[in-house]
């Protein structure tokens, strides 16, 4: 990736090489007039500053004593007006490389890869079309941190429409340099939800190899790839046909069920049903310890052993290892990874 410093420095050069050159051609001719005006009598420095006040219409008095010299005068009517439109000319480019945001651009985007560099534990979006816009909505709804990567321009300026403040990459998801400067090794997960499923499989090899640690989740609409991505590394292969069809189902057969859960993902609270593992090493810690009672959260159960273990007692120990499942708030998540990792 070039450095975007580099990038503004090249885009300035290209546009402001001839007004700058068109500048010091005006400053040499108008130094060696006036002198020459001046019969050789005023210094160098002299002649270097009536040009310059002359372009720059400062108005201040004449260095050099044009009363007498009627070429003198024509001499500084010409110089003035190629000086003063060669202002205007350099001052309609800085304009115009102003608005069209090179600069600001190139220092944003370096703004935001320091950003990214300082993430750790955050997600990756690799697609940012339906799906992936409403992964998205999930991960901020709930205060997780990520990052998004995109290859297509108008689908970043649409998702910066309502997510102006969103760290994202300009690129394809399936370029190993790209994953490394989205953090994957320091990911947490990684979102291969392109609308191409050999896109998402190249997606799910590559943060794989990047990161083994990385919990990976994969789209995947032809059911003749859901084994090459599985066998890749996907922890997880999702199917919007299958999911969608699965709530079209449910929404007939226990509707107050499907209205609650969409009435908690609408919530303003972000309350949601998560999961809390607890740390692998340790002793046996009661359910009263792991999660006393708060308003934030509600115990649902408990995984140990392989086993769920559905509304745990206050009593009951949970191992090393576990796993807590709890209907919360994305504060009360908060406070029971505190407790749980004291």
């Amino acid at each position: 990736m070039e450095h975007p410093y580099r990038e503004a420095a090249e885009r300035a050069y290209h546009a402001f090489r001839y007004p700058m050159l068109a500048f010091v051609v005006i400053m040499l001719v108008g130094t060696a007039g006036y002198w020459e005006v001046s019969a050789g009598k005023a210094t160098l420095l002299d002649c270097a500053y009536m040009t310059f006040i002359t372009i720059a219409t400062i108005g201040y008095g004449e260095v050099i004593d044009l009363s007498a010299s009627p070429g003198g005068r024509v001499f500084t009517m010409v110089i003035g007006f190629l000086g003063v439109a060669n202002v205007f000319y350099m001052t309609s480019k800085m304009t115009a490389f102003i608005v069209e945001s090179d600069l600001n651009e190139g220092l944003r985007r370096h703004r935001m890869q320091r950003e990214i560099e300082t993430l750790a534990g955050h997600y990756i979006v690799c697609g940012i079309g339906r799906v992936g816009t409403n992964v998205l909505r999930e991960l901020v709804a709930t205060g997780r941190e990520c990052v998004v990567i995109e290859p297509a321009q108008p689908s970043l300026e649409a998702m910066l429409e309502s997510y102006p403040k969103q760290r994202y990459l300009h690129g394809d998801g399936a370029d190993d340099e790209l994953l490394r400067a989205a953090g994957v090794q320091r990911a947490a997960g990684v979102f291969a939800v392109t609308g191409d499923d050999s896109k998402n499989l190249v997606i799910t090899l590559s943060a794989k190899q990047l990161n083994p640690g990385a919990r990976v989740v994969a789209r995947c609409h032809d059911v003749r790839f859901v084994d090459k991505i599985r066998q890749v590394g996907a922890d997880d292969i999702v199917s919007p046909d299958f999911t969608g069809a699965l709530r079209i189902a449910s929404s007939m057969l226990r509707p107050a069920v499907v209205s609650l859960l969409d009435e908690m993902l609408r919530s303003d609270q972000g309350l949601r049903v998560e999961e809390i593992g607890l740390p692998p090493t340790g002793k046996e810690r009661k359910i009263a310890e792991l999660a006393p009672p708060d308003t934030d959260y509600v115990v649902l159960a408990v995984r140990r052993d392989g086993r769920w273990e559905f509304n745990p007692g206050a009593e009951l120990r949970a191992k090393p290892g576990s796993t807590l499942i709890v209907m919360t708030t994305p504060a009360g998540r908060a406070k029971l990874e505190r407790l749980v990792a004291a």
